[in-house]
């Protein structure tokens, strides 16, 4: 069986330093770029958002939380509260 190349889906993930890269894998996370939060691809907050459609434009995603979270973003405080919880501690200090 010959494979169709050009049937290959290619995803446009932001990696550690914030830039774009191309992937043949999905994002496993999402993010909103201005408001630099990443979570779940099922975040109900999220869905809610994109559902009114301002959301969209400023959408991201990531290969993992790891990557998120060295881009400067952080977690969901609706989909991730434990995540968000220690995240707030460390900027309490």
């Amino acid at each position: 069986m010959v494979r169709d190349e050009s049937a290959v889906r290619e995803y446009i993930l932001l990696g550690a330093d914030g830039r774009p890269y191309p992937s043949r894998t999905p994002g496993a996370v999402g993010g909103h770029r201005r408001m630099k939060i990443y979570g779940r691809l099922d975040c109900p907050a999220a869905l809610r958002a994109l559902a009114r459609g301002g959301y969209v434009t400023h959408r991201v995603f990531f290969a993992d939380e790891p990557t998120a979270v060295a881009a400067g973003y952080r977690p969901c405080a609706v989909c991730s509260p434990d995540a968000y919880r220690r995240w707030r501690a460390r900027q309490a200090g």
